[in-house]
């Protein structure tokens, strides 16, 4: 992310910008519910449940690896599915105070879209195909785990979507025309 790192002066001062639309908003904080199901899915495992496994396809899950791995992996998408909310709230413009040596400065905003316009590519590719996730075999699963992991890791499908449209709408709020003076 990128800060402008320069002493506030007339010109490097936060100019306002309209506020987000309702539907960016509304979209931006269903991001991180949409990444939820699968991450308490894993969580799951991790407690030892086996959650849709059969007894040895749980077996790979019960090492101290593989459920550092699901736990790290269900947080981190978590927190950068809920990272999407910066894009509609005030932390998205201005890095928040308590942050040390780059708190209170402006957030150049081609440093948040960027980023986030990547992620929007990367989610909606890395999800797009779970849409046909019963057609795939999951021999180590059982019938009816394989029907609740599905639906679980459906709405990851939109986690993408969502993501671009609200990065959409931040850029467009915050070129040089749409500011306010």
């Amino acid at each position: 992310m990128s800060i402008d790192t320069s002493a506030p002066t007339a010109s490097t001062t936060v100019t306002p910008v309209a506020p987000p639309p309702r539907w960016a908003v509304r979209a931006a904080r269903l991001t991180p519910w949409v990444v939820l199901p699968s991450g308490l899915w894993r969580i799951a495992l991790v407690l030892g449940y086996p959650a849709g496994y059969t007894e040895a396809g749980f077996e790979d899950f019960q090492t101290v690896g593989a459920k550092v791995w699901m736990l790290a992996l269900s947080v981190v998408c978590e927190l950068a599915a809920f990272l999407t909310v910066g894009l509609v709230r005030p932390w998205g413009e201005v890095v928040p105070r308590w942050i040390p040596l780059i708190g209170g400065r402006k957030v150049r905003p081609m440093a948040a879209v960027v980023p986030a316009a990547l992620g929007a590519v990367a989610m909606t590719a890395l999800w797009a195909d779970v849409v046909r996730w019963w057609t795939y075999p999951h021999d180590d699963m059982t019938a009816a785990g394989n029907l609740v992991v599905g639906i679980l890791y459906q709405p990851l499908i939109l986690w993408g979507p969502l993501l671009a449209a609200v990065t959409v709408s931040y850029y467009r709020r915050h070129r040089p025309a749409n500011r306010r003076g």
